[in-house]
């Protein structure tokens, strides 16, 4: 993969070379890290074993937290690791794996999010066609797609980043390999190649955001034929997911659908949605959700029970 390069490793520079900050970063980020595999953890095994969890939308948040936990795991443990580190190398070809892991589970959360908006959509528009639309059959399929639409747009991120020469520097002032930052490191015109990342990424984002932000304004508008109770039911659940979309967007949109142009804040924008927002998805899930809150209750309160017989 390396071989029209003369750089075989890069060094991060991280989010701090100040010693005692760098300390800061492996207890915060071990928190964040250790919370969201215990909160999605928990959310999988929940929907996994749990009888009364078995609508579609249980079906797409499953998904939602296998993605979580590994987009957060594709930056967040050698951010911890390279805290103690006082020179934080990554090889070449770790590089490329970290670039189309990274954009493999990012891309799958997006249209998870998506189908999960899909799925209210249908489910409070069209409520009598509902079981028909949204069958078990269907779920799978449109997962499937989830799958093989990720896994393209990862490739294509990483057959952006194979064509990227470098001979020198070789520090990345980030703390993880993405393709923003590799591009000021290039030996090479890259303004062809980032048009192509905000073509692809970019407008991955965009339009993402824009359709997932039309479907919640429909919807949210449909609402005022509901009763009180289903009107409350709906919008504490669209009110979740709204939430969600706008944490993990925002940054998203700020990243990539811009000219390659570095700021002082991206490396912090970068952290709060690969780290920040698979930590609070199952806090925003969960809390705000009183049938995976019972469910969870009843899941974990039957297996104490039978532990201690």
């Amino acid at each position: 993969m390396q071989q029209n390069n003369s750089v075989t490793e890069f060094i991060l520079l991280g989010l701090t070379r100040d010693p005692r900050r760098q300390k800061m970063v492996f207890i915060i980020f071990l928190i964040f890290y250790t919370g969201t595999l215990m909160g999605n953890f928990l959310i999988i095994v929940t929907i996994k074993f749990s009888r009364t969890l078995g609508s579609p939308m249980y079906f797409f948040l499953f998904y939602l937290s296998i993605a979580d936990t590994c987009f957060s795991t594709s930056t967040a443990p050698r951010l911890i690791v390279d805290s103690f580190s006082e020179k934080k190398v990554i090889s070449y070809n770790e590089c490329m794996t970290q670039i189309f892991v990274l954009h493999l589970f990012g891309a799958m959360e997006i249209f998870v999010l998506i189908l999960m908006a899909f799925d209210r959509y249908v489910a409070i528009c069209k409520p009598l066609r509902y079981p028909t639309i949204m069958r078990r059959q269907v779920c799978i399929i449109l997962i499937v797609f989830a799958w093989i639409g990720s896994f393209l747009h990862s490739i294509a991120q990483i057959a952006l980043a194979l064509k990227l020469p470098f001979c020198g520097p070789n520090l990345i002032d980030h703390y993880c390999c993405d393709l923003q930052p590799l591009l000021k490191l290039a030996c090479m015109d890259t303004y062809v190649i980032n048009l192509q990342l905000v073509s692809n990424s970019g407008v991955i984002c965009s339009s993402s955001f824009l359709l997932l932000i039309i479907s919640y304004c429909i919807i949210l508008h449909s609402l005022r034929n509901h009763s009180a109770e289903g009107r409350k039911k709906a919008l504490s659940t669209c009110t979740s997911h709204i939430i969600v979309v706008i944490l993990f967007f925002g940054p998203c949109i700020f990243i990539y659908t811009r000219p390659p142009t570095t700021f002082p804040m991206d490396k912090m924008v970068s952290v709060f949605y690969t780290i920040a927002t698979p930590f609070l998805n199952p806090l925003i899930y969960t809390l705000r959700n009183a049938e995976v809150k019972n469910a969870m209750r009843k899941l974990w309160s039957i297996k104490i029970t039978s532990e201690s017989k």
